[in-house]
Order: C-alpha cells, then structure tokens, then sequence
C-alpha cells in the first residue's frame, strides 16, 4: 500500500480511522515538541501535555473540523493557541525564553566554559545568538527556519500581517549578522590598531 499524502491522513482520520490518526501524530509531535519548546521555557511535560491536548481536541471535533491546506502549520497554530491559553490562565508556571539567564557555569568553571566554547560548532554559536534575540524574533526565526512555514502563515501565528512577518525576520537576522560581524571588526581594530 502507497504511503498517504498527510491530506488523505487528514480525511481518514476525520472519518475515525484510529491508525491514520496515529500516523498524522507520529508524523507531526517531534515538530510540535520542538516548537512548543522554543515557545516557553516549561518542563518536558508541560509541552508534551499541550500537544496531547491539541490532538484530544482534533479527535474529538474530527467531524467538524476542515481539511487544512498545511497541516504542520495548523497543528503548531493549535499548539501554540493551547500554550498561550494555558499561559494566560496561569495554570502552570514558566519563564520566556528572553529571560533565561545563560550564564549556567560559575567562575571557578572557566575551564569547563572554555573546553565548552573550543568544542561549539558554528550551530550551537547560532542557537545561543539566537536565544538572545527578543522572543517574537526568537518564535519568527524558528517558524520560518526550522520549521519552514511561509511568512504568511507566520504572519498568521503570530497575528499580523505578512510584511510584518517579513519585517520581523528580517531585523532578526540583521541582529544577528551584526553580532557575527562587530567581534570581528572588533578585533581587526584592537589588532590594526
């Protein structure tokens, strides 16, 4: 049997086909994981609760729901509405990610830091550069990167317009170009200095 297109999933599972239903949440919880991780600085369980709620709730209003176009992009603007009501309930806990302090070793641990920092690869740089960007950059940056939603659906997460969307990606990454390139122009001064 041919693997189904996520919009035959979709439509299967809408009809109760329990396996379809599975398949849709197999094929789609390392993304929402990782998105909701990056939403909020919450423990493991809290995200994972989230998600679980998000594919109750399609179960549950399967026969009303459409067939979306994208579904990654709609299972994440799902999971995202979930985090944010929760949030606003305060039912749980959590700090965003923009005030989480970084600086995790102690002084005595300066040898730790710099084997840490020798042993970096440009990704890991990237992601901590990244973590200090204000959080709507932060959440922008990831949807179109990592998860490799449109600007329109981005826009559409995070409730404003596409040019906006644009906008806001856009400035991030001028951030973090700027912080790559002022050290080193830093440098060439102090050393041509």
């Amino acid at each position: 049997m041919p693997a189904q297109t996520e919009h035959e999933l979709w439509v299967a599972f809408q009809d109760g086909d329990q396996e379809a239903y599975t398949q849709l949440y197999r094929l789609y919880i390392k993304d929402m994981y990782r998105y909701g991780s990056s939403l909020v600085a919450a423990s493991d369980a809290f995200v994972m609760d989230c998600i679980h709620d998000v594919f109750t709730e399609l179960w549950v209003k399967r026969e009303r729901l459409s067939v979306p176009t994208h579904v990654k992009y709609y299972l994440i603007k799902a999971l995202k509405t979930r985090i944010m009501h929760l949030l606003e309930r305060k039912e749980r806990p959590f700090t965003p990610l923009s005030e989480i302090d970084l600086e995790i070793f102690d002084a005595d641990d300066l040898e730790i830091l710099e084997e840490l920092d020798i042993a970096a690869s440009r990704q890991d740089k990237l992601v901590a550069l990244i973590s200090r960007l204000p959080q709507r950059q932060q959440e922008a940056i990831k949807l179109r990167f990592i998860e490799n939603l449109t600007y329109s659906q981005i826009g559409d997460i995070l409730q404003m317009n596409t040019q906006s969307a644009k906008n806001l990606v856009f400035r991030a990454i001028e951030k973090l170009r700027g912080w790559i390139i002022l050290p080193v122009l830093h440098f060439f001064n102090i050393f041509l200095g």
